[in-house]
């Protein structure tokens, strides 16, 4: 069966009665899309965040009276533009699940959805689906550091992920070689989603998730932090603190005007290194002085 599906702009903030108007005029399904590409990362906890220009996308039934749809939604949002396309009808879960493919970082990492084949069987696969505090290293923030770990030398070595979130980075580092990865975030969503997707690569045994408040003292040959640049600043002692003599730091979820505040905020506790740059986002690495 055909759809019609009618999609409007908004803002972020008035996107729930938008939503709520389209489901009570009858849309089977309702979904919220970016529309100026503005990444959403590390939200506080409780908050459900909301891009500032949104693309609200409503489904209907193909008999629908497409006139008094439009009409009713303009009387009650008033004269905005609504588009209106027809939808063939497709395999909506086949086509969703098209979307996601393997992804290679660096020479021997690849992020691969559970439902295909790893295409090399014999490199370090992360098996990782879209889902609760979803992340699969699409993003360039989780890209640069994915890459910094392919390259890292990690066999025996403790790791710290703070703000660990899908739990990417550590299980990541796990199937690279680290013996011991301690994983922290403020959200108990994020921690139940770093147990699930270590469980489903195996390395549960080394892998430990805890709230900032219950994180032990404990020192970490490497240690990263993709988060954003407010807290990265304002987390600078403590990170340094939990990172061994000589241990590597490596800091993401930085725009490229923020680097060197970043950058300078590190500077007392480590040797900083020049940024590496994926499009608009930067990765700051470093060594702790002895």
């Amino acid at each position: 069966m055909p759809w019609i599906q009618v999609k409007l702009q908004t803002t972020g903030s008035n996107s729930a009665p938008v939503e709520d108007l389209l489901m009570e005029l009858g849309a089977v399904s309702v979904t919220l899309e970016d529309s100026a590409d503005q990444p959403l990362l590390e939200p506080p906890p409780g908050a459900t965040p909301i891009w500032d220009d949104t693309t609200i996308t409503g489904l209907f039934e193909a008999d629908i009276d497409v006139d008094l749809l439009t009409t009713a939604i303009k009387n009650q949002l008033g004269d905005i533009p609504v588009r209106v396309e027809a939808l063939e009808d497709k395999d909506w879960v086949r086509e969703w699940m098209d979307s996601f493919q393997p992804i290679c970082f660096g020479e021997r990492l690849w992020v691969c959805p559970s439902w295909l084949e790893p295409p090399k069987p014999d490199a370090v696969n992360m098996m990782l689906d879209p889902g609760l505090a979803f992340g699969t290293g699409t993003h360039e923030t989780t890209s640069l550091c994915l890459k910094w770990l392919d390259s890292a030398e990690l066999t025996g070595k403790t790791v710290i992920d703070y703000g660990c979130g899908s739990g990417i980075l550590a299980i990541a580092a796990a199937l690279l070689g680290a013996e011991k990865v301690i994983c922290v975030d403020n959200d108990p969503q994020a921690l139940l989603a770093t147990k699930q997707n270590a469980e489903r690569n195996h390395v549960l045994d080394r892998i430990e998730v805890y709230s900032p408040e219950t994180a032990p003292n404990t020192q970490a040959h490497i240690m990263l932090a993709n988060i954003l640049a407010g807290p990265l600043m304002s987390l600078a002692s403590t990170l340094a603190e939990r990172t061994h003599s000589q241990g590597d730091v490596v800091l993401s979820g930085i725009l490229q005007e923020q680097a060197s505040d970043v950058a300078n905020a590190y500077g007392p506790w480590f040797h900083m290194d020049a940024p590496a740059q994926q499009g608009d986002w930067i990765r700051l690495t470093g060594r702790k002085y002895s």
